[in-house]
């Protein structure tokens, strides 16, 4: 038995949606929120990891627990002429010993329509050896509908194989599928765990098989980053980007894995955070990279206040990156509460993201970050959740459509009221 402590983002997420459920007034919004769907359990239970669109318009996401046998879905919302979404349970995990369960991310699509994601598989916070220590799925259309699933990979716990997946993954232009294990690898200098987290690839492979091939061991020293809790980020080159929330100078990093001739990559690190009382700690979700090559992220603590950063990443002409601070956020019980879910720029640099408690009512908000034209940002709250109905504590990053409105998940609220099961909502301006 492997103790584990991945995942614990999602628990202590809960919790902090949990404590967000004592305060209560109308919500004040600069725009007008639409709840597209709040879930039951038998639809699946707090939806936590994003969503993403495919090509018709449609949503796809995932819930950490509830569906057929209360441990998550993969779910469908499909727009309906005239008006309204429809749900459809594309999967329901089960905790069958041959199943994953406890889905922990948001998915990803490949070129040809199959989906891609990662479960936890935790169980009080134990990792059991070769069951129980997460799995990367795909889920394919099937003709004349439903959808299939194949297990890619259950991670076996092991030093060379890792375990606890988490954020996702990412997919190349050939299939390859790229992401993160909190923890595995072959190094033992770590402060938590005794392997220190890794990067890894599937490659598929013939007859319908995937090869795994680790691409970075983290070594939990100074120099090096340890335990990532978030997912990756591809470039136009085949460079990988991503954090840790542990190692550097011990409040985590940002990284540069580039792919070998040899078929080796390398690691650099761009940037070691401090926690000085205006650099942040930990980040906690993935990167977004815009057209100019820039890096943002979020911290979920340290900044001026103790309660996380949003930050930039700027290449400089020697090579090197400077770092920014954005943004400091208060706390839970603040205006600008705990962040939560990744950055997104829309096509004027602006930022958008949300915070799982915070705003108006203190039961999360989402907000965008500026650009003021005197070399800071300005901040503001586009739409502070309140009534339980509208749903509570948004979790997971937002995404826009073409049109520019936001759609995003809450991992409480809805048609149950405060205790009710999540919702996804769309924000107009």
């Amino acid at each position: 038995m492997r103790e584990k402590k991945s995942s614990a983002g999602l628990v202590a997420l809960l919790m902090i949606v949990t404590a967000s459920l004592v305060a209560s007034s109308a919500p004040v919004a600069a725009q007008t929120e639409t709840v597209l769907f709040s879930f039951y359990p038998t639809d699946g239970r707090s939806p936590l990891g994003g969503l993403i669109f495919d090509a018709a318009g449609n949503l796809y996401g995932t819930t950490v627990l509830g569906g057929a046998y209360g441990y998550g879905t993969v779910f469908e919302l499909s727009p309906v002429g005239g008006g309204g979404w429809t749900e459809t349970v594309l999967h329901s995990f089960n905790n069958n010993g041959t199943d994953g369960y406890f889905p922990n991310s948001g998915l990803a699509f490949d070129a040809a329509g199959n989906l891609y994601g990662t479960t936890s598989n935790e169980t009080q916070g134990y990792c059991e050896p070769v069951v129980n220590c997460g799995t990367l799925f795909e889920l394919s259309p099937v003709a004349g509908g439903g959808w299939t699933e194949t297990i890619v990979s259950t991670f076996d716990g092991s030093a060379a194989d890792g375990y606890g997946p988490v954020g996702g993954v990412v997919v190349d232009a050939a299939g390859n599928l790229y992401g993160v294990t909190e923890v595995g690898g072959s190094n033992e200098n770590c402060y938590f765990y005794t392997y220190c987290g890794m990067v890894y690839e599937f490659s598929p492979a013939a007859g319908g098989k995937w090869t795994e091939k680790i691409l970075h061991a983290f070594s939990g020293n100074n120099e090096d980053g340890e335990n990532p809790g978030a997912g990756l980020v591809l470039d136009g080159q085949g460079n990988l980007y991503g954090t840790t929330t542990l190692g550097g100078t011990g409040y985590g990093t940002v990284f540069e894995l580039t792919p070998g001739a040899n078929g080796k990559w390398t690691e650099k690190m761009l940037h070691r955070f401090v926690n000085n009382g205006r650099d942040g700690a930990g980040p906690s979700t993935a990167l977004t990279l815009d057209a100019s090559g820039n890096f943002y992220g979020i911290t979920a603590a340290g900044g001026s206040f103790g309660g996380g950063t949003a930050f930039e990443l700027t290449p400089t002409a020697n090579g090197g990156w400077a770092e920014s601070v954005l943004h400091n956020f208060k706390g839970t019980n603040n205006l600008y509460g705990q962040p939560s879910g990744s950055l997104i720029a829309d096509g004027s640099g602006n930022l958008y993201g949300v915070t799982v408690s915070g705003g108006t009512n203190l039961k999360g908000a989402i907000y965008e970050l500026s650009r003021n034209g005197t070399g800071g940002w300005s901040d503001r709250i586009l739409y502070s959740f309140g009534k339980n109905i509208d749903g509570i504590a948004p979790v997971g990053s937002l995404i826009f459509d073409s049109a520019g409105n936001l759609y995003g998940a809450t991992g409480v609220g809805g048609e149950q009221g405060p205790v009710g099961y999540g919702t996804v909502f769309e924000v107009t301006p």
